[in-house]
């Protein structure tokens, strides 16, 4: 039997227990002994970013932000399918996780947070939406979250408050005309769909399975978008 190895971890603000474990040459992530995300099942975070930057015409200078930044692999697809002038910010509320990206993960993410449309900003994301919201840095093309199982499932406390109706409308008004957001949910949430119809997006439920073969599609992305 294959060893497992702890290799990192770290504490959140609130406490939160992060560690990376490696077995059989694919990392785990673990928040509080649960696991949140791997490098060995990585096709719904590439497909956050496959539903939130299908722009309907080409967008050179496309603004991303990513939150966050987890094992790398939706900022890794968004970097696929935007152009060489694009920027991809990151926001990652803990400094460990980008240093394991890049100490750690380089193998599967391609190095990411060395190419030079990254910008990885240590910070809550929410913070970089309200700046967006405020005017202080310009508004984003779109934006990709996957920073909880879905509101009814929070990973940090304070993110309660991006479901919030005061919370959609910042994200509303840091999008660009015809912006999107695209939210990862461990599975349906009819509540967050109800939610952004509220905010007068236009919404669309994704159903994503784990990996490319399942059949089953247990999770869910929602895309909503600025009208």
């Amino acid at each position: 039997m294959k060893p497992t190895t702890n290799v990192a971890e770290t504490h959140a603000p609130d406490g939160a227990h992060f560690r990376l474990i490696e077995h059989d040459g694919d990392y785990y992530l673990y928040m509080n002994d649960r696991q949140v995300m791997s490098t060995k099942m990585t096709y719904s975070e590439r497909m956050l970013a496959d539903i939130g930057c299908d722009f309907s015409g080409p967008r050179k200078e496309a603004r991303i932000l990513v939150g966050g930044l987890g094992l790398g692999f939706s900022l890794r697809r968004a970097l696929e399918l935007t152009g060489p002038d694009s920027r991809c910010e990151v926001a990652e509320l803990l400094p460990e996780v980008a240093r394991w990206n890049r100490e750690l993960l380089k193998g599967y993410n391609d190095d990411i947070l060395n190419d030079p449309r990254t910008v990885v900003t240590i910070d809550d994301v929410f913070h970089c939406i309200r700046k967006a919201a405020n005017g202080d840095i310009p508004p984003y093309d779109a934006i990709l979250l996957d920073v909880d199982d879905g509101p009814s499932s929070l990973l940090q406390p304070q993110n309660s408050q991006l479901y919030q109706s005061k919370g959609l409308s910042l994200l509303k008004q840091a999008l660009a005309p015809n912006g999107r957001i695209a939210f990862w949910a461990v599975e349906k949430d009819p509540r967050l769909f109800r939610s952004l119809k509220k905010a007068k997006f236009w919404v669309e439920e994704y159903p994503v399975a784990k990996h490319e073969r399942a059949k089953r599609k247990e999770h869910a992305i929602y895309l909503a978008v600025r009208r």
